[in-house]
């Protein structure tokens, strides 16, 4: 990799970071391009020539975070096992979504407020991916790989789940008692998460 390609990227996941922080902080509307620059130690001008504008930008950081979250479940075929897809699905969601808390904050507060600025990418972008995963589960289905369910809703079941545990994180420390979720907590979160949604899926690890 040449110097020039190398100081690009950290020049980008620095400006991402810092937007993600800012917008997490201040939502779109606080947030300004000049104190994301000052998060980042960057020139104001570096991240208009990379991103153009606070929109454009904004929309950058939402969709690295649906492409971190749905990642695993984009690699799926219709030969792979649905109980080990599934499985591994929701808990790299739910480790992803615990470890970046603030991304599924602002992923939330985006939706609820009426995605304004990603109304274009759900319908353009993500609904293509969504139809073609729904597609696989039908696949699934067809090939009597897992109980006929409505493919739509157990989408919406994985992502929900899992981002409740970011979302209101500090409901869920209050009420258990604890400082932080760790390792330990993660996994006992993703075994019954994963052994309810598999069970009803008529699913199962041990098959």
């Amino acid at each position: 990799m040449s110097t020039r390609k190398a100081n690009r990227i950290e020049t980008l996941a620095k400006i991402l970071d810092a937007a993600e922080i800012e917008f997490g902080l201040k939502g779109f509307s606080g947030a300004s391009l000049q104190h994301i620059a000052d998060r980042a130690e960057l020139p104001k001008a570096n991240i208009v020539y990379y991103f153009q504008s606070k929109e454009k930008l904004y929309k950058e950081v939402l969709n690295n975070i649906l492409t971190g979250w749905n990642d695993v479940f984009s690699r799926a075929t219709v030969n792979d096992d649905p109980a080990h897809v599934l499985d591994e699905f929701i808990r790299t969601k739910l480790a992803f979504s615990v470890s970046k808390g603030r991304s599924s904050r602002i992923f939330a507060m985006e939706v609820i407020g009426g995605a304004n600025h990603i109304g274009d990418y759900l319908k353009d972008e993500l609904s293509p991916w969504f139809e073609s995963r729904i597609a696989l589960i039908e696949a699934w289905i067809a090939a009597g790989k897992m109980r006929a369910i409505e493919p739509a809703s157990l989408i919406y079941m994985i992502w929900a789940t899992t981002q409740h545990y970011a979302d209101f994180e500090a409901q869920i420390l209050a009420l258990g008692g604890d400082d932080a979720m760790d390792e330990a907590h993660l996994e006992r979160i993703g075994d019954t998460v994963s052994s309810i949604i598999l069970q009803g899926c008529g699913l199962s690890l041990e098959a």
